[in-house]
């Protein structure tokens, strides 16, 4: 497998298409969210030149995984649609607190390309050490993410030092939580 990662302006040809419409296959029409979509491809506002993605690639160059990383300092996702998550606190705005969203690791390329399945397979562990370094890279500190509950039992499994910013809401049918994970450099390994 290998990682990809940087601004849209940084990426190869091509690659932000090509997760953009990833994106659409997992959270549209493999997970079923209401979510902005242009031509087979889902984007929303925080998908701006300066949003920086990591993507893990299969042996075939196919995409496996990506998700979305931003500076609280700009514009978010949890601090625009979701602050309801943070449990009344304010939306952190720092230069070391960045998101990650849009995380999804679901090779569609394997037998059980299913919803579940997105949280076992190979590339999912890969991800998220991938963008846990990336953001520590642009000299992340903390990650906040907005993420459906069955993530904390991979933050758990990957070692990483994280907890709840808030409980668990159902929001259009789906439990989501807003989630701390600390940056060390020692993880970037």
């Amino acid at each position: 497998m290998r990682v990809i990662s940087g601004a849209v302006a940084g990426l190869p040809d091509g690659y932000y298409g090509r997760v953009a419409h990833y994106r659409h296959r997992v959270f549209v029409e493999q997970l079923g969210w209401r979510l902005q979509v242009q031509d087979g491809a889902e984007v929303d506002q925080f998908d701006r030149p300066d949003t920086v993605y990591v993507m893990v690639e299969d042996e075939t160059g196919n995409i496996a995984g990506c998700s979305r990383l931003l500076p609280t300092t700009q514009p978010y996702l949890l601090a625009e649609v979701f602050p309801q998550l943070l449990n009344g606190l304010p939306p952190p705005s720092d230069a070391r607190v960045w998101e990650l969203s849009r995380f999804a690791a679901m090779d569609f390329n394997a037998r059980a390309a299913t919803p579940l399945a997105q949280f076992a397979n190979s590339a999912t562990a890969l991800l998220m050490r991938a963008s846990v370094a990336c953001a520590a890279e642009r000299g992340a500190q903390r990650l906040i993410t907005v993420s459906p509950v069955g993530i904390e039992r991979l933050i758990r499994r990957l070692g990483l030092q994280a907890h709840r910013a808030g409980p668990p809401m159902i929001i259009d049918g789906h439990a989501i939580f807003a989630c701390w994970i600390e940056v060390h450099r020692s993880e970037n390994a």
